[in-house]
């Protein structure tokens, strides 16, 4: 079930009204519980079983962390419910990847390899990071393990972040479910605000660039240079727009439902660094990378080798993350790489260029990786980069819709540097702010393109 669909509208003013006209907290959380299932389910109801299992084992896990004081029994169930989460996401995204990879070298061996061609559950990555952190900050003794088994599989399976995030840890989430939330129109009208901006950048202006984006990808060495050009740009605003969209619905429907969740993006192009654009772009991603990956692989307290090693297999096993194909760790790759020579440069150098110039540089670089991630393989990677590096000859494409939409995103990304930012947030106490929830609900109905693209990140 897509959130741009009807179907999702139906499902969703069910719900609202349900747990609304519920005040206890067990009835509302059960309501929860099955709408978040029914929604999984409506995709796929065979891998509704994962869900229950991630749910199941770190429940008990944490609980058995908790209760012991023998570290190597503690260490021991951390590494349990380590092996069944990345297990099972290992098996199912990562396990034909391999394979393949290794086939040549199977072949060359007299070997014969076969893959389980397995289907990658929507949004695995997503649930198990999640579960995999109430585990881990249970076994740091940083959170008391919740005794609600109700209370954890909503946390597992809410339906507003189950598929694409924002990856919301159990502290944040965990101690609102525990409460029933008071009624408050002003958090309600905020939350539509941003469901309906949401579906805006979604279906008006991530949607039309994809129209550009899939053809020249599918083909880039039969368009001249600039048209491969505006076709990466393009794909930097689908991906964000389709990416920001899904989480400005998903944070506005937990808003609408009395939740809030943490922000997953502040304007990423704004950004003068590689760092920077981390700190603005998935930001939950990035905080759970830093918390889990970089931080206890040694982070930044070692030498500076220690250091640039930590980045590296930090984003390299987060461009993994995002998918099984060598595109995505090369993309990993190359942001850990920028990383690294951002850091020595910082710390081997007093020069400093005009902030235009690292802004620049940062999006080109930005830009350059983004090749790689939309790429379905090294060969259309390649070509792009041949027409991006090299004057080249070919279809010349500008549609004036996407030009349209590219100018959209650079004049946003501008107003939030001034104090338009500020009517851009659509209060409900200001005289224009029906007016513009008017015209956003006007331009869906009318403009939107038939039919639906799931979003970018159910993928992963």
């Amino acid at each position: 079930m897509l959130f741009t669909q009807i179907e999702f509208l139906i499902f969703f003013v069910a719900i609202f009204v349900a747990v609304w006209v519920t005040r206890g907290r067990a009835t509302r959380n059960a309501i929860l519980l099955i709408a978040s299932y029914y929604f999984y389910a409506y995709w796929d109801v065979r891998f509704c079983g994962l869900l229950v299992l991630s749910t199941f084992v770190d429940y008990f896990v944490a609980i058995e962390i908790d209760r012991s004081d023998d570290p190597i029994v503690r260490r021991r169930w951390l590494w349990f419910s380590l092996a069944v989460n990345l297990g099972v996401l290992g098996t199912f995204k990562y396990f034909d990847f391999f394979i393949e990879s290794a086939a040549m070298l199977f072949a060359s061996a007299g070997l014969h390899s076969h893959t389980l061609k397995l289907i990658l559950p929507v949004g695995i990555s997503f649930y198990t990071f999640q579960t995999l952190s109430y585990t881990i900050d249970v076994y740091r003794r940083q959170l008391k393990p919740t005794k609600s088994l109700l209370e954890f599989a909503v946390y597992v399976a809410f339906f507003p972040q189950l598929v694409a995030g924002p990856i919301v840890r159990a502290r944040e989430l965990l101690p609102q479910l525990a409460v029933v939330p008071d009624w408050s129109s002003r958090r309600c009208y905020g939350g539509f605000q941003q469901m309906l901006r949401g579906a805006v950048k979604k279906i008006l202006i991530a949607d039309r660039l994809a129209e550009m984006v899939d053809v020249v990808f599918a083909g880039p060495e039969l368009y001249n240079s600039l048209t491969v050009w505006i076709a990466v740009i393009a794909y930097a605003g689908q991906i964000y727009y389709d990416f920001s969209g899904y989480t400005d619905i998903a944070i506005g429907a937990a808003k609408m439902l009395g939740y809030q969740f943490p922000p997953n993006f502040r304007h990423p192009y704004l950004a003068t660094s590689i760092a920077e654009f981390w700190r603005r772009w998935h930001m939950t991603l990035s905080r759970w990378l830093r918390d889990y990956l970089y931080i206890p692989l040694g982070g930044s307290g070692g030498s500076a080798a220690s250091t640039y090693r930590n980045l590296m297999l930090t984003m390299t096993l987060g461009g993994l993350w995002h998918g099984a194909a060598w595109t995505f760790v090369l993309w990993g790759v190359v942001h850990g790489v920028v990383l690294c020579l951002e850091r020595a440069l910082r710390d081997f150098s007093r020069f400093r260029l005009p902030m235009l110039a690292h802004w620049a540089i940062t999006i080109v670089i930005v830009l350059f990786a983004w090749v790689f991630f939309r790429s379905p393989d090294m060969q259309v990677a390649k070509a792009c980069f041949s027409h991006m590096l090299i004057p080249s000859s070919g279809i010349a494409w500008y549609p004036p819709l996407v030009l349209g939409a590219i100018a959209c995103m650079v004049l946003e990304h501008l107003a939030w540097r001034t104090k338009l930012r500020f009517a851009m947030r659509l209060r409900a106490d200001q005289w224009y702010s029906p007016v513009v929830t008017t015209v956003m609900i006007w331009a869906l109905l009318v403009y939107a393109p038939q039919g639906f693209l799931p979003f970018v990140y159910f993928q992963f």
